[in-house]
């Protein structure tokens, strides 16, 4: 029996059973498309999360050809059909990337990045963009290019960000799966706010084009979905060794297509709290947080409150300036330009002209900092297997504010140290995967990261995939919007 396009049968399906249905064409790739369209048509002017949406006709036309693929028995990629938005930081040949900035609000790429070849490889049809934070900066995703992404929950609150198009999207089943990037929670914060799953990945585990190959930038790319086993699908297509990226993992990502299913009685893991008293939260915060925690305890795993023995606050300004010097040096010829530094906003000129006060000294004691917290968190993580952190501080706040300026009473200082906690985890490199920890007494969500050492992003995958079994919280709380 084929199964009918409606809302129901098809964008609320998991992007594995939409997979499998595809490749047993019980459902067409037209069909397909045009119930993500017309699904998108209804929802995405509530909240703008899908930009540079591309011509309805052409993307029919391209599903009318992945349909002939598999009339004749071509065998399909594990993505063939699927439509899908990548977030508006990364190159797709031929349509609009303006990374929020009006001064690449006509610049159309004429090449793939490294992830969007194998996406397309893959058998993705690329339907447009997802929006994102002007350059990816601040948690927050708004930009004068395209205005503010709403929050999937609530409309009226921020989505998080710089993935935070990527997040709501998937959220609202309007993709049914999603890329993201994170450098200062990029990925985690959006997927905690809007009910999802966001994974951090190691550095390499997904090539990336850089300027600069050899002293690479703390963000790195990963996936993200409604749940587990659609996140192992994704990373197993955007992981993998590429010779132009000469710092990238050997292999490829079949390992994450394993049986996901582990026993994990007796595992250890560690819970961060307020890391002590050192970082504020919004009241209700770390309340959500820790009800998520009952579940590993219901899991045989054992959960106590603990932390690297590490200064948190020296990890915190040797960030600030490895930032600085990393978002600056990416900023610094728009910057030159007076003409183009009277466009970018203030968040972006702070980082340019915070960089250029640090000298190669400053910034290689930044780096020392960082390898001595890798060193303390390895040590950490002899003693647990996993470190669970909350994926923001806050719950969404105002859509219309640009950042918060306090929490808890404490007056924060920059655009993004609301964000302090998750900074020390991309500071350590290791993978961290953001999971729905609940909501509050409001109905606003948030996360926690499911942290583990470095390169164990299956580890991370298989006590996220006992979690998510056991709440289900994306597939149980879905948005007010979907009715």
């Amino acid at each position: 029996m084929r199964l009918r396009p409606t809302l129901d049968s098809l964008v609320m399906l998991d992007a594995t059973t939409l997979a499998d249905a595809i490749r047993g064409r019980q459902v067409s790739c037209v069909e397909v498309m045009t119930a993500y369209l017309d699904h998108i048509e209804k929802l995405n002017p509530r909240v703008n999360a899908i930009v540079a949406l591309q011509d309805r006709a052409a993307l029919l036309a391209q599903s009318e050809t992945r349909d002939r693929q598999l009339a004749r028995g071509e065998l399909p990629g594990p993505l063939h059909g699927f439509p899908l938005a990548v977030k508006d930081l990364m190159p797709v040949k031929g349509i609009r990337m303006t990374m929020g900035s009006p001064i690449l609000r006509d610049f159309i790429p004429d090449a793939d990045a490294i992830m969007v070849e194998r996406l397309r490889t893959a058998g993705a049809i690329f339907i447009g963009k997802t929006n994102t934070a002007e350059f990816g900066l601040g948690s927050h995703t708004y930009n004068p290019v395209y205005g503010v992404t709403r929050n999937a929950y609530d409309q009226s609150r921020s989505a998080g960000g710089s993935s935070g198009g990527a997040a709501v999207a998937l959220a609202l089943r309007m993709l049914p799966i999603a890329d993201g990037s994170d450098h200062g929670g990029s990925l985690r914060n959006p997927a905690g706010w809007n009910n999802v799953f966001g994974f951090r990945t190691s550095y390499g585990l997904v090539p990336t084009n850089t300027t600069d190959e050899w002293l690479p930038s703390m963000s790195v790319v990963g996936p993200m979905a409604r749940n587990v086993p659609d996140l192992a699908l994704l990373l197993s297509v955007q992981a993998g060794y590429d010779a132009r990226v000469p710092l990238s993992m050997p292999g490829d990502g079949g390992v994450f297509q394993r049986r996901l299913e582990t026993d994990l009685k007796g595992k250890r893991i560690a819970w961060s709290g307020d890391f002590r008293g050192y970082l504020p939260f919004e009241p209700g915060v770390l309340e959500v947080c820790t009800s998520a925690l009952k579940v590993f305890e219901s899991m045989g795993c054992s959960v106590e409150e603990a932390q690297p023995e590490y200064s948190i606050d020296a990890v915190w300004r040797a960030w600030l300036k490895l930032r600085a010097w990393q978002a600056g040096a990416a900023l610094l010829a728009h910057y030159n330009d007076p003409a183009k530094r009277a466009l970018l906003k203030p968040e972006a000129v702070f980082e340019v002209e915070s960089g250029l006060k640090l000298t190669a000294f400053d910034i290689s004691a930044a780096s020392a900092v960082r390898t001595e917290w890798y060193q303390a968190l390895r040590r950490f993580f002899e003693r647990y297997d996993y470190f669970i952190v909350p994926t923001a501080q806050l719950f969404p706040f105002d859509v219309n504010l640009h950042w918060p300026q306090e929490i808890a009473g404490m007056k924060m200082h920059s655009y993004h140290e609301w964000m302090k906690c998750v900074l020390p985890i991309t500071m350590s490199g290791c993978p961290a995967l953001a999971a729905p920890a609940g909501f509050s007494e409001r109905g606003l969500p948030m996360g926690i990261q499911i942290v583990a050492p470095n390169h164990s992003e299956l580890a991370c995958l298989q006590l996220a995939y006992a979690y998510d079994t056991a709440t289900s919280w994306s597939a149980r709380r879905l948005p007010g919007l979907l009715g």
